[in-house]
């Protein structure tokens, strides 16, 4: 797979470029003044409805898991509090069914299953799956997320250089691993010493697992089966793979929903790749890539989260570097991005955000500053406005949604 030359313009910024205590006192400051007249707007004993959504947010190094009711058609939030006392690296929620999934950051990988009470927003622990293959490894998951039959977890270990596949069944409980396969590399940052994989997920067709791995600095393809549930190397004699850039980290990848453009956010470079996708071969191609740092920018650079929108029409980034979020619109005939806006992101540190199924919100983890702020999605032009309202969690890391719709 090759590479075209790309321009030149991660998880936590490496120590050289922390922010300074300025910059984070003045980015609390703005956000805290900008969510206090809706933060205590709905207290947290107010009478659930279920027409209401929940949100479940982990916490990086706090060994929580919170809760938030969110109201999609006032746009308020409600915080709930902490209801889960366990390691959360990441998170995700079941499209259809009350559970959640938990990724660990301890040793052995722990992946915790929890089942919702939709009236409450209260979790039970109802199963447990150790994903690496010989728990000891120091540090711990780095992603998990259905998917799109939600009949597979996918898991991303950053610690172990591994990616693996969980069965799910028909209720959402959690099957023995299914597949475990090692990625090979390291790039020139200190922080690239081995792999790193850092999100899994697997393509339109079904029959290709695509792994971006941060140490790497690459884009590995494996064969997958549906009905087994099973990654590997398939036949040729190792997995494909796609080359970024030396040193750029490779971090999130998203699909088009026409299937043959794929978004690669870099977090040590902080840009974004257009890959074209050959769902024939499994094969990737560059065919753009665009910075999402600001022209002025200086000091620390690291993006991290990355989404489209369901029409395709606009892909969402978040820079940490900048504390701020990027919006690119798509060409519809090429897929190809052009930068629409950038705005602030609301608090310090943008760790990750997650868009609402209905396309008219996005709700964004600032992880430094202790916030989840609110942003109105305007449905034609792609364009975010901070609604100003914000609930306070600590260390937000990752964001989960029990939508009100198709619950079952």
């Amino acid at each position: 797979m090759n590479r075209q030359s790309s321009t030149s313009p991660g998880d936590r910024p490496s120590t050289s470029g922390k922010y300074s205590r300025r910059t984070v006192l003045a980015a609390l400051t703005a956000s805290t003044a900008a969510a206090v007249p809706l933060l205590s707007a709905a207290p947290a004993d107010a009478t659930p409805r279920r027409a209401d959504d929940l949100l479940y947010i982990g916490t990086w190094g706090r060994s929580q898991v919170h809760a938030v009711r969110f109201d999609p058609v006032h746009g308020t939030m409600t915080p709930l509090g902490a209801m889960a006392e366990v390691s959360s690296n990441w998170l995700a929620v079941h499209p259809t069914r009350p559970v959640l999934y938990v990724a660990a950051g301890e040793q052995g990988g722990a992946i915790r299953v929890f089942r919702i009470d939709d009236a409450s927003g209260t979790l039970r622990q109802t199963g447990e799956v150790q994903a690496q293959a010989a728990p000891g490894v120091v540090g711990g998951l780095s992603y998990i997320g259905l998917n799109e039959d939600a009949d597979t977890l996918l898991v991303a270990d950053f610690s172990a250089g591994s990616a693996a596949t969980v069965p799910v069944g028909g209720h959402g409980e959690l099957g023995a691993v299914a597949s475990r396969v090692h990625d090979a590399g390291s790039g020139p940052s200190p922080r690239q010493a081995g792999p790193h994989p850092h999100h899994v997920l697997v393509e339109p067709g079904g029959k290709f697992a695509l792994v971006a791995d941060f140490g790497a600095d690459r884009v590995f393809v494996y064969d997958y089966d549906r009905a087994t549930h099973q990654m590997s190397v398939g036949t040729t004699g190792g997995p494909g793979s796609y080359a970024t850039a030396a040193g750029s980290g490779p971090r999130r990848l998203a699909f088009h929903p026409d299937g043959r453009s794929v978004y690669l956010l870099n977090e040590l470079t902080a840009d974004i790749e257009v890959l074209r996708w050959d769902g024939r071969r499994g094969e990737l191609t560059s065919r753009q890539v665009l910075t999402t740092n600001a022209p002025a920018h200086t000091g620390t650079t690291s993006a991290a989260e990355l989404a489209v929108s369901r029409d395709g029409r606009h892909v969402y980034t978040s820079n940490r570097g900048d504390n701020a979020l990027v919006v690119f619109s798509v060409d519809p005939d090429t897929g190809l991005l052009t930068e629409a806006q950038r705005l602030p992101c609301g608090g310090v540190t943008p760790w990750s955000f997650s868009l609402h199924p209905d396309g008219r919100w996005l709700f964004v983890a600032n992880e430094v500053s202790g916030t989840v702020n609110l942003f109105r999605v305007d449905p034609r032009s792609g364009r975010l406005t901070d609604t100003g309202t914000s609930v306070a969690v600590p260390n937000p890391d990752c964001i989960g949604i029990r939508s009100s719709h198709g619950r079952s």
